[in-house]
């Protein structure tokens, strides 16, 4: 529920409820912190919603390169508390998303048409850190990182300006929290990144919160066959309601699952999609392509200084490999539009979102995760 803000917190810090990763591998604390104002070019956000996706479980467990302690979570929806100096973008009182992944609109990858992921972020590797290398959290006299500069677990959070993206004031804020995250990695690596076809046949590794966007995504673009493949075959329902055909669980097969997909379509997928972050999924994906004009997408983010080996003279024959942030898209200009759309239903998040939890249940939301019992279970603050 959105509440009305009663006093003016402006230019003081803030004392609230967040989660804190102590350390590699421990159970999330909720503590009080305090959250400083922004400084230039930032901007503080009460949250709303915040959704648990994969990425803050692997970060939490030390998966990724990122400094403890800190408070995880990139995946959020809020309205603007305050800001700092030089911030136009934003104003108090307006409805915003936090992005993982920033738009400065000046680096390279900014300035390049097919460019997505800014140079200012703080993902690959993560710092923990503002702009500035400082850190706008502090926890019993401890400074706490930031988790890619988002850190939405937390009913008060501070982002660079660069990784706000203003949406619709109509927004319902208990579930559009997803489409800073869940929404343009799946569903935008199927309709945006890899364009598929109608007619088309598709395979997604994963079924979870992403795997299950790119599946909707797959639908939606018309393709003709859809294999899903996850070992906890619990999901198997869910993923054929929202378009699967086949549905395989590699633990029951007696072959290598490459070797059943292509027994399935016969030559290959057109489209293959990695959403787990695994290396043996990685290259199970590429070998369920179509050997000349199979394209496979890596979506799934991979455990720090995990490799990546593919039989080199197989690659001459066409096969396309592509790796895939937030779907390709230009993260400010293009997920306000997303969040337009489903106001418009022309997309509808709504079978992703399977849980609602208040926030004080966040461990019981992370056991959901764990069970697999979840596509995308939602926090709200």
């Amino acid at each position: 529920m959105e509440r009305k803000f009663i006093m003016d917190t402006s230019g003081k810090t803030i004392t609230c409820r967040a989660a804190i990763a102590w350390k590699t591998g421990s159970t999330l604390a909720i503590e009080e912190v305090q959250v400083d104002p922004p400084k230039a070019r930032e901007v503080r956000i009460k949250m709303i919603s915040t959704g648990i996706c994969g990425t803050d479980d692997h970060a939490v467990k030390g998966l990724l390169s990122i400094n403890f302690p800190f408070i995880p979570g990139h995946e959020g929806a809020g309205i603007v508390e305050s800001i700092g100096e030089g911030v136009s973008s934003v104003k108090p009182g307006d409805k915003v998303l936090t992005l993982a992944i920033p738009q400065c609109r000046e680096c390279s990858s900014c300035l390049h048409p097919k460019g997505n992921f800014c140079e200012k972020q703080d993902v690959l590797p993560s710092s923990g850190l503002m702009l500035d290398k400082t850190s706008r959290f502090t926890c019993k006299g401890k400074k706490i990182y930031h988790s890619f500069r988002a850190s939405t677990f937390t009913e008060y959070t501070v982002v660079p300006e660069i990784a706000v993206a203003k949406i619709d004031a109509a927004a319902p804020m208990d579930k559009v929290s997803i489409i800073s995250c869940e929404v343009p990695t799946g569903y935008g690596a199927a309709v945006n990144s890899a364009k598929v076809t109608r007619g088309s046949t598709c395979v997604v590794f994963g079924l979870g919160g992403v795997g299950s966007a790119i599946v909707m995504g797959c639908k939606a673009s018309g393709a003709s066959r859809i294999i899903g493949v996850d070992i906890n075959e619990e999901k198997f329902p869910r993923a054929r309601a929202l378009g699967v055909t086949d549905c395989l669980n590699p633990r029951n097969l007696k072959k290598p699952v490459q070797q059943v997909v292509m027994e399935m379509t016969r030559v290959g997928v057109d489209f293959a999609f990695e959403a787990i972050g695994l290396s043996d999924t990685m290259i199970a994906a590429w070998d369920s392509c179509h050997r000349s004009y199979g394209v496979c997408l890596m979506v799934g983010v991979a455990s720090s200084n995990s490799q990546l080996s593919l039989n080199a003279p197989d690659i001459i024959s066409g096969r396309t490999l592509k790796g895939v942030c937030l779907g390709d898209y230009k993260t400010r200009d293009c997920i306000p539009q997303l969040v337009t759309d489903y106001l418009q239903n022309k997309i509808n998040i709504d079978p992703l979102i399977t849980h609602q939890l208040p926030f004080d249940q966040l461990h019981k939301a992370f056991e959901l995760y764990h069970a697999g019992k979840t596509i995308r279970c939602i926090l709200l603050f």
